[in-house]
């Protein structure tokens, strides 16, 4: 039996966000960075496990993108991966239909980057087709490389959002989005 625990990065008990990492680390190998790990904390954590070892993760934090000039409170996605060992039972979509219910709760749109969109898309989310930005200290620079990587949910009053315009997130260590 599969467990599904919604945390907050202050709740995960002592030890779980070890068991986390660890599984992030067996995910994604060299390409999962200390600066990702970061971004994963901060938020909320949907954690699967069964019998009481860690087999899926996905995390939501705070971000204020912007649509054109509107600042929008964003749910943006973090650390998603399965254990290999658990892999193909469906636990990715499980703890995605459950970070969707606290990105719907909290906030005013979901958002993440991405390279596996059919996973996404199957679950709502759309890809965002407008141009893409960073806003650094010095002034927001176009971040074209990232423009068919990044995803939206769009609800409630984000449903008429402009998938066309232009999308800005600010500037943080390692990726940007």
């Amino acid at each position: 039996m599969v467990d599904v625990h919604v945390l907050t990065t202050a709740d995960v008990p002592d030890g779980r966000l070890e068991e986390v990492r660890a599984l992030l680390d067996a995910a994604f190998g060299d390409r999962f960075t200390e600066d990702d790990w970061e971004h994963c904390l901060g938020g909320t954590h949907v954690v699967l496990s069964e019998d009481g070892t860690v087999a899926a993760h996905a995390a939501v934090v705070p971000r204020l993108l912007e649509v054109g000039d509107e600042p929008v409170r964003t749910g943006y996605v973090e650390g998603v991966a399965t254990a290999p060992a658990w892999e193909g039972r469906g636990l990715g979509s499980r703890a995605m239909s459950a970070l969707a219910s606290v990105i719907q709760r909290d906030f005013d749109l979901g958002a993440l980057s991405t390279g596996r969109h059919h996973f996404y898309e199957r679950l709502g989310w759309e890809r965002w087709r407008g141009p893409t930005y960073v806003r650094h200290l010095a002034g927001v620079l176009r971040s074209a490389e990232d423009d068919d990587g990044v995803m939206v949910l769009r609800f409630g009053k984000s449903r008429e959002i402009d998938l066309t315009a232009a999308l800005t997130c600010p500037s943080r260590p390692g990726d940007d989005w």
